[in-house]
Order: structure tokens, then C-alpha cells, then sequence
């Protein structure tokens, strides 16, 4: 009679545990439903990306654009109005980014410290669609440029609460590939390479140098110079 009772009372417990406990409560879901976070799949979608050279080919064109071009302007305090110095930029970035068809950028705007989140939030987001727009009007194709993320005053490049002209900015990055632009839609990022390892081979000036023979020196009888 004792062990029936410490019998029931143990079922009795475990069945009131089974309200809290995910493995328990996994019986009636779908099969994988314990072990997915949200995240399922992004492991797979990144040994693609990586297998097929997307990944490799946006972080190795990210590093070009950033050596090749100033990748950040400029603003005066509590604006978002281009100066000279920021449309000089603007107009290389757009030139670098014309010779890409098939890649996305993601344009990061920023503030400094001065004044409330929600405010800098809005400014550094005006800032850059500001470029955004300035990159459009310079023949870049809208649907390749995103201002969606404005970091607003959380990531200073100078740690202080003053102004400060460095910190209020925007950042041009590469993002990806356009998914529907005929050379990468099925994978060919290859292709992307091979063109741009083609044209990497080509002369930077139509200028002829001088040839071995050119630099030949006639010397006299004696030895001397001629």
C-alpha cells in the first residue's frame, strides 16, 4: 500500500513537470521542433554561399572597395546635407560602384553623442539616405543600395559626449549580390571573378615604353663613351 502511494505520488509529480519540460512537451510537436531556435538552416545556407564563392567574393570585394575608396563621409553637426568633400567622395564611391552590376551595398549612418537615441537614430538614418539618393542621382540603380540600418550614436569611432565631426558619418559597404541579375542568379560567381581576373590583365595605359635595345650605349674605339 506504502509503495503504490510513493507510486502515484512520483507519476503525479512527473506529470505536473510535463508543462515545463521542453522535452516532455516536444511529444506533440513536430519532429526538430526541440532543436530549432529560429536559426535552422543558416549553417547549410552559409557552407553554400561559401562552397559556390559568394561569401568569399563579397568579403574579398569589401576589402577592395574599402582600399581603393574613401568608404565614409562627413557631416556637420545636425545635418544631413552633402558637403565638397562628401560629394567628391560620393562620386568615386558611385564610379567604384559602377563597375559592379551585379552587387548590393548597404549605406550605415551615424551621430555623435550630443542630443537624445531617438533623435541621432532618426539623423544618422537621414544621413544615409541622403547618400543614398546622391548614389542614385550618379546612375546607380535604386534597388542595389540600402539605408535601412542607422546605428545613430552607438558606435562612436571617437568615444566622447562633445561634437565630434569624425563620428558623424556614413559608411558604404559591400552587402551581396543583386539575386536576380542574370550573371549570379544561377551560382555564377565565377564568372564575376573570371571578368574581373580578365580585366585585371589588361594594360592601364595605351603608353609604349622603351625596348632592351633602346638602352643601348655605343661605345668608341678606345673604350670610352662614344
Amino acid at each position: 500500500m506504502i509503495r503504490t502511494t510513493i507510486t502515484g505520488i512520483a507519476i503525479s509529480f512527473a506529470l505536473a513537470g510535463c508543462g515545463n519540460d521542453p522535452v516532455a512537451g516536444a511529444f506533440h510537436r513536430e519532429a526538430g521542433a526541440l532543436i530549432d531556435t529560429g536559426h535552422f538552416g543558416n549553417a547549410t545556407m552559409h557552407n553554400t554561399q561559401i562552397m559556390n564563392g559568394e561569401k568569399q567574393f563579397v568579403f574579398d570585394l569589401s576589402q577592395r572597395f574599402a582600399s581603393e575608396v574613401m568608404t565614409t563621409v562627413n557631416f556637420a553637426f545636425n545635418s544631413s546635407k552633402l558637403d565638397a568633400g562628401a560629394i567628391d567622395t560620393l562620386r568615386e564611391q558611385a564610379r567604384w560602384i559602377h563597375q559592379f552590376p551585379e552587387v548590393r551595398f548597404k549605406v550605415y549612418g551615424h551621430t555623435d553623442k550630443v542630443g537624445g537615441n531617438g533623435f541621432n537614430k532618426s539623423l544618422g538614418m537621414n544621413r544615409a539616405r541622403t547618400v543614398v539618393n546622391y548614389l542614385v542621382s550618379q546612375g546607380i540603380d535604386r534597388s542595389r543600395l540600402e539605408a535601412v540600418v542607422s546605428y545613430g550614436e552607438t558606435q562612436p569611432l571617437i568615444v566622447t559626449d562633445g561634437r565630434e565631426r569624425r563620428n558623424r558619418r556614413t559608411v558604404t559597404e559591400v552587402s551581396g549580390f543583386v539575386g536576380r541579375h542574370p550573371t549570379v542568379m544561377d551560382g555564377k560567381y565565377a564568372e564575376v571573378v573570371y571578368r574581373e581576373y580578365v580585366r585585371s590583365a589588361e594594360p592601364t595605359t595605351g603608353l609604349t615604353g622603351l625596348a632592351g635595345s633602346d638602352l643601348n650605349v655605343d661605345q668608341g674605339a678606345d673604350g670610352g663613351d662614344g
